[in-house]
């Protein structure tokens, strides 16, 4: 006979995997002021400079709305969280969360606040 010392440990990693791979779409909140000012913080200074400050491009593309009007703002999302592999794209995942992140993406669709 077999003696499992944690039985529930399987179960428990499923819950946790599930809790972590929470889809972009589910994350839909409206931040509040102090955050939505934060991420266009973060946006212009930490995405701007390799995108440049007035996300025209630099380093990396153009991140300007007529530039990303072929994704979906969760599509986005997901390359922010996840960078892109080979590329200088980093990965934000761990830095901001899902929400912040669908945040930035739909504020690049709209076009950075004048």
């Amino acid at each position: 006979m077999t003696r499992h010392i944690f039985p529930a440990l399987p179960a428990a990693l499923a819950i946790a995997a599930l809790l972590v791979a929470t889809p972009i779409s589910a994350a839909r909140s409206e931040p509040d002021a102090a955050t939505r000012t934060r991420l266009t913080h973060l946006l212009v200074q930490d995405c701007g400079s390799c995108h440049g400050l007035t996300l025209q491009g630099g380093l990396g593309k153009p991140l300007l709305p007529e530039n990303v009007s072929d994704r979906s703002a969760e599509v986005l999302a997901e390359i922010i969280l996840d960078g892109i592999p080979g590329t200088p794209m980093p990965p934000w995942k761990g830095l901001i969360t899902p929400a912040e992140a669908l945040f930035i993406a739909e504020t690049l669709k709209k076009g950075l606040p004048q």
